[in-house]
């Protein structure tokens, strides 16, 4: 009887799988977190040697973290009724450790790092024995013991981290998120109850693909906002505002290569697959990499629009032409992940993009800005003349296709 009160915390198989109201609320809190992580790349700017591999470091790890909320929330709402007060009490509880996670984000590596650290464990530890409670005795409750028992063996690093020497916080922090990562590539696996792979749930697929299709917009959404507050809190000049209109046009042929059949396709694609779950953690993995690279192109404009004819800075080279090329190999990934195919005109990009790099070492950092641009127009040309020339494509995603034996799992 208590297992049949558990399942009515599940999605129903006839749920319309969309989004809710609820999640974009919730999104709010990543918005600021991602503000936060692009002024940490930023202020990287003039740090040279191991100071810049570490800045690099310190912030590549929050990141990791906030991703790890925000992937792991996405699930829970992709296999729960994201309607049912329970889990509506979990996303707003949720969405307050994020948003402290953003705030404390800037010193999280200094003086802030205790408030970072408990807001994340609240989450990793505290978030499934909540769930695992409601469920009463269902058989998905054991999915979330494992959850919350793994977070606990990297919850004593965390701590330490934050507590211990400043020196100590980047190797022991690394390792404790190195734990969860790996945990989730395993499926949280115990002794006796076994793994729970997330490539075997049973899942919303095209709730799945709306909530990487909307984050990736989120990300964009906050290199818009980056290039509108810095041009508008500097003096006007010329090249400040040449540099604000490449940056923004970078920005839209960035959003025009993503949704480009495969980006558009991802509900179909997950709908389609005979796996959904496993195709789904493919993705994540390629969204991460898109939203990185997405940042550090923010990162670009900020210092570019700044300083645009100023002396050549080669470290500059890391976000202006990193970002984008980044984004094309993620990109190509994607394009993998939902036809089975490798995309020649973001393969083309890429490779353009690391010819002309040694040469932007001796340019200002505006002509860098301007090179990225004229690349990704090269890649949006040549989709649309390959639009032209074959017809639409159909989603075929080699990852995430049945193969006898094999099937998704309730746990």
């Amino acid at each position: 009887m208590s297992g049949k009160r558990g399942a009515d915390l599940l999605r129903p198989p006839d749920s319309a799988g969309r989004a809710t109201f609820l999640e974009l609320f919730f999104d709010l809190a990543f918005v600021v977190a991602l503000t936060r992580v692009s002024q940490r790349f930023v202020e990287l700017d003039g740090d040279t040697g191991w100071e810049l591999v570490n800045g690099l470091g310190r912030t590549l790890l929050l990141f990791l973290a906030l991703w790890l909320v925000w992937s792991h929330t996405t699930w829970i709402t992709s296999r729960y009724e994201p309607e049912s007060a329970i889990i509506q009490a979990v996303v707003v509880g949720t969405m307050f450790a994020g948003l402290v996670m953003a705030v404390t984000l800037p010193r999280a590596m200094e003086e802030r790092a205790l408030p970072f650290a408990v807001a994340y464990l609240l989450v990793m530890v505290v978030r499934p024995m909540v769930i695992a409670a409601a469920l009463r005795g269902h058989p998905r409750r054991l999915v979330a013991f494992r959850l919350s028992a793994w977070a606990a063996l990297s919850a004593p690093i965390w701590l330490v981290g934050a507590l211990g020497p400043e020196r100590l916080r980047l190797p022991l922090w690394a390792i404790a998120v190195g734990v969860d990562y790996l945990a989730w590539f395993l499926g949280w696996p115990l002794p006796r109850l076994g793994a729970a792979a997330v490539s075997h749930w049973r899942i919303a697929g095209t709730h799945l693909a709306d909530r990487y299709q909307q984050m990736f917009l989120i990300a964009l959404g906050e290199s818009i906002l980056v290039i509108g507050v810095v041009f508008s809190g500097q003096d006007y000049s010329a090249g400040r505002a040449a540099a604000f209109t490449v940056a923004f046009v970078t920005s839209a042929l960035i959003w025009r290569i993503y949704f480009h059949r495969a980006g558009l396709l991802l509900t179909e694609a997950l709908g389609g697959a005979g796996q959904p779950a496993r195709l789904g953690t493919a993705l994540e993995r390629t969204h991460l990499l898109i939203l990185l690279s997405v940042l550090l192109t923010s990162v670009s404009y900020e210092l570019v629009i700044d300083d645009p004819f100023g002396a050549p800075r080669p470290m500059w080279l890391l976000f202006v032409v990193g970002g984008p090329a980044l984004f094309l190999v993620a990109r190509l990934r994607l394009e993998y992940e939902v036809f089975g195919q490798l995309s020649r005109s973001r393969t083309i990009g890429f490779v353009v993009l690391l010819l002309v790099t040694p040469a932007l070492t001796r340019w200002p950092p505006m002509v860098g800005l301007c090179a990225v641009a004229g690349v990704l127009t090269l890649v949006a040309v040549l989709d649309a003349l390959g639009s032209r020339r074959h017809p639409p494509q159909v989603p075929t995603p080699p990852v995430g296709r049945e193969l006898p034996g094999s099937r998704d799992f309730e746990a």
